[in-house]
């Protein structure tokens, strides 16, 4: 490593908080689905930013619509109207198919904060008495406390206890555990249509077909996180629309603006006609930078017909490394939906493959001890593909050697 890494190395370990266990690697630029260090060593970025960067790195639409609004105004907070915010909340909306309304804020964390206090303010009014928030085990909606308390993994909640009340987490794919626990207590069920940080597991059809049958026959909020899996990284726009799903709540962020930071709480009219004026606000949230940027990466997305090559190349890539589980041995169940993809290892060592990808320019993230996630931009193609795939061949066989 360079001279420019083992400064900031130095800076890192002196003045930031050591909440991250970073990789021994400095990225200094990227373009498209390539990555280079300060030495100028070449990667190919199967994470896009923890699922963030879906049209690449440096995309020039992004680039223009930044530099041309930084040039005439940044931030004058939502006391005002600006470019930008409500146009991009129509493009929300009309990708979600209409009839809904929109909140920014900064990150997926308080889009789903947004989506538990909207929860509690319509059930006290459509179903008094009723403040629970139902999740499921192995899920992640953020680490805020509400956020975390509703995200189903002990792990992440322990060093942090008491967690606020009133959040319930039941078995993924379990309709009867479902059925029990939304009670007339129950305010609202949060799902992931694919769990991401829990390792890629996907909520089934008829799981999800079940779940939003239930909520409507008990007066339950139907509500989707889409923070992973929305803009285009499924195929669709957002994943629940491959089920023929209707949320009542959906909860985005991640690519909304291409690794820019942004979240949004996106509801029904009638469900976000319960927050009143003054019930819910952001300081950042919805400024006409981020939205420029939000827009242009829509347009880009739509434009390219991303969504198609993210469900084509998905198929590819588990078709690849399902392939190499059966040549191998090394891997086990291979899972996702478009460019969303998971696999388990035969062996808990992740972090070991994933280190030694790095090492070979390929950039994976890994889940625990036993799980690589693939999340590449929406770019991605076959060529790209092969090239990891053979490259985890060459490591799994190091591994196992």
């Amino acid at each position: 490593m360079g001279a420019l890494f083992e400064l900031a190395k130095k800076r890192d370990a002196s003045c930031v908080m050591q909440t991250y266990a970073r990789k021994q690697v400095m990225f200094v630029r990227g373009d498209g689905m390539r990555l280079f260090d300060d030495d100028g060593v070449e990667y190919l970025d199967f994470v896009s930013g923890i699922g963030a960067v879906n049209l690449g790195h440096a995309h020039p639409a992004v680039t223009a619509a930044v530099s041309e609004q930084m040039a005439k105004l940044v931030h004058v907070s939502n006391l005002f109207y600006v470019e930008h915010r409500a146009e991009l909340a129509c493009e929300v909306n009309r990708l979600l198919g209409g009839g809904m309304k929109v909140f920014f804020a900064n990150s997926g964390a308080e889009a789903n904060e947004g989506a538990i206090k909207i929860a509690r303010r319509w059930a006290g009014e459509a179903k008094p008495g009723a403040t629970t928030v139902v999740t499921t085990h192995r899920s992640f909606h953020g680490r805020t406390l509400a956020a975390l308390a509703a995200t189903g993994q002990a792990s992440k909640q322990e060093a942090f206890a008491p967690m606020p009340a009133g959040f319930v987490h039941v078995p993924l794919n379990d309709l009867d555990a479902l059925d029990a626990a939304l009670d007339d207590a129950a305010a609202a069920f949060l799902v992931e249509v694919v769990q991401g940080e829990g390792g890629v597991w996907p909520a089934s059809a008829e799981y999800l077909a079940g779940a939003e049958r239930i909520c409507r026959d008990r007066g339950v909020l139907f509500m989707l996180d889409e923070v992973q899996t929305g803009f285009f990284r499924t195929g669709p726009a957002f994943a629940h629309q491959a089920f023929g799903l209707t949320p009542d709540v959906v909860t985005l962020a991640k690519a909304m603006a291409n690794g820019l930071p942004i979240g949004a709480l996106v509801a029904r009219d009638e469900v976000a006609a319960a927050f009143r004026t003054g019930d819910h606000g952001s300081t950042f949230g919805g400024g006409p930078v981020i939205c420029a940027a939000a827009r242009a990466t829509i347009a880009a997305l739509e434009a390219e017909a991303l969504g198609e090559n993210a469900a084509r190349a998905g198929e590819y890539l588990r078709t690849g490394l399902r392939t190499l589980s059966e040549r191998t041995g090394a891997l086990g169940d291979v899972r996702g939906a478009g460019l969303m993809c998971g696999c388990s290892l035969a062996q808990p060592k992740a972090r070991e493959v994933a280190d030694l990808l790095l090492a070979r320019g390929m950039v994976v993230n890994h889940i625990g001890t036993d799980t690589l996630r693939f999340l590449p931009p929406l770019l991605c193609g076959r060529e790209e593909i092969d090239t990891l795939l053979q490259t985890l061949a060459e490591v799994l066989e190091e591994v196992a050697g």
